[in-house]
């Protein structure tokens, strides 16, 4: 076989690659002191210290450089989230051999270079239990009321696959709750399948309450005008076909001219034109086809307005009596800022003691929420088990639906590179739960959400269906890819 050596051009490249990579970690490492000095300083784990690794990297255009590595065969930077300095290090070692000059560092080891998923493994297990034998994405279900009453229901979530059941605090009552977590106890010993139980508090929603309609209840179209009112009963006069009180009345009263106001997860965008004296008028300005009726206790989104909520209400204080009593994992609504963390920690101790340690999830469903993660993921870190689910329902209200695909990607890739396991949440499977059968579209949505370490259906008649398509689904898309890597499985279609 005849041997190949670099022309002096090809050497100079490659020496030039080189020294371009050797300059990219070594500002990774300087920029990066601030950043882990604000996380935390010298108490900052692995985790937080790959994850500001990784920002000062991404704040960066590497496009440019990655295309050179390609054709050296050294592309691997777009899957470096839990390995960032390891990765750079792997490539300068590489290089360094192929230009004859020293290496820098030593290469890392296997075990080194490998350790971020060692820790988001450990940190999925310590959040959810851990995972079926076929499958590393766990399955959660949101219980609907009858899950209370009805253990037979509830051993059929389990056996078809349901890993984490989710208690919505809005709804139902603490008696409620207990029996619905007493349930699904009941059903994994029964079953021998492990479960854990996730309580999300609800925060403060924004609904609607008391509606008042035109005669004809119309549905609103482009150009049409809603009323809001802050206290008392709703009423209709003027241009607005329709009036509503509201379950913050507040609210009403932060609006300004021009805020966008969304109705229903987004099914109408309207614009307040006028306000004052504790009304709103909001007009229309983009509506799903066929107008929308304005019903009671649906979710209003105010992206523009800011409200100054606490994310914990009087109600979330009660509840996280029962909380503590009966879940694995708490939920945390309209999480913004670090701070919100240590508020929700004294609020648990101010509440009671448990023996386990309660896991957190930080829901993520305003643009805060966000801009603020890394930081939210490290005041949380080294507490108590953390995963962050991407709500995204409110997100897509909150940033715009066109947003949503490119946020949540980014949501996913800051997660991983701090060793946090994701729920994917919101209208999983949606047509197939309510109706029996699934949209070519969300079984696609399904098969991305393999990606995140839990995936989340809501209640519906066909729910136990959709926990069967998405169990072999998920297991499926295991043997293809871990995170964003193709893990090269043979193909057998052709």
């Amino acid at each position: 076989m005849e041997s190949w050596t670099q022309t002096p051009a090809e050497q100079g490249e490659t020496g030039k690659l080189m020294d371009d990579v050797l300059a990219l970690r070594t500002g990774i490492v300087d920029e990066s002191a601030a950043l882990l000095e604000r996380f935390g300083g010298a108490a900052a784990s692995p985790s937080i210290a790959n994850l500001a690794h990784y920002l000062c990297l991404r704040h960066r255009d590497l496009r440019a450089m990655q295309r050179r590595l390609m054709w050296h065969g050294l592309s691997s930077f777009g899957r470096l989230e839990s390995r960032t300095l390891p990765t750079l290090d792997a490539v300068l070692w590489a290089l360094a051999a192929m230009t004859g000059r020293p290496p820098p560092a030593p290469p890392p080891d296997e075990a080194r270079f490998f350790a971020g998923e060692t820790r988001l493994a450990a940190a999925t297990d310590a959040l959810f239990g851990p995972a079926p034998a076929h499958r590393r994405s766990r399955i959660m279900v949101t219980l609907p009321t009858p899950a209370a009453d009805d253990r037979g229901f509830v051993d059929d979530l389990v056996r078809c696959g349901m890993d984490v059941a989710r208690i919505n605090c809005a709804h139902d009552d603490p008696a409620a709750w207990r029996a619905m977590a007493a349930n699904v106890r009941a059903a994994g010993a029964a079953l021998g399948r492990p479960m854990a139980v996730l309580m999300d508090i609800a925060g403060p929603k924004i609904r609607t309450e008391e509606v008042a309609a035109a005669d004809g209840r119309p549905r609103l179209g482009v150009g049409d005008a809603l009323r809001l009112c802050a206290s008392g009963a709703p009423r209709l006069c003027g241009e607005a076909s329709y009036a509503a009180s509201v379950s913050l009345d507040e609210m009403v009263n932060r609006l300004t001219v021009g805020d966008r106001l969304l109705y229903d997860d987004g099914k109408l965008e309207g614009v307040v034109e006028s306000c004052g004296g504790g009304e709103a008028l909001i007009r229309v300005r983009r509506v799903k086809t066929g107008g929308v009726r304005i019903k009671p206790q649906k979710g209003l989104n105010l992206p523009d307005t800011a409200l100054g909520l606490s994310p914990l209400t009087s109600k979330d204080h009660q509840d996280l009596i029962t909380v503590i009593e009966c879940a694995d994992l708490i939920g945390y609504s309209f999480v913004s800022r670090p701070d919100d963390i240590d508020l929700l920690e004294e609020a648990l101790s101010a509440a009671g003691a448990r023996q386990r340690p309660l896991g957190l999830v930080a829901k993520v469903e305003r643009p805060e929420a966000i801009r603020n993660l890394p930081d939210l993921i490290a005041r949380a870190s080294g507490r108590r088990p953390l995963g962050v689910m991407i709500a995204r329902g409110d997100l897509a209200a909150e940033i715009g639906f066109e947003r949503l695909a490119e946020m949540q990607e980014e949501i996913l890739w800051v997660c991983e590179a701090a060793a946090v396991p994701v729920i994917w949440a919101t209208q999983v499977l949606e047509n197939l739960v309510r109706q029996g059968t699934p949209s070519r579209a969300e079984m696609t949505d399904a098969a991305m959400a393999a990606r995140a370490e839990c995936v989340m259906l809501n209640k519906g008649p066909a729910v136990c269906q959709g926990i069967e398509v998405l169990d072999g689904l998920l297991a499926r898309m295991d043997e293809h890819i871990f995170k964003k890597t193709p893990t090269l499985r043979a193909l057998k279609s052709w």
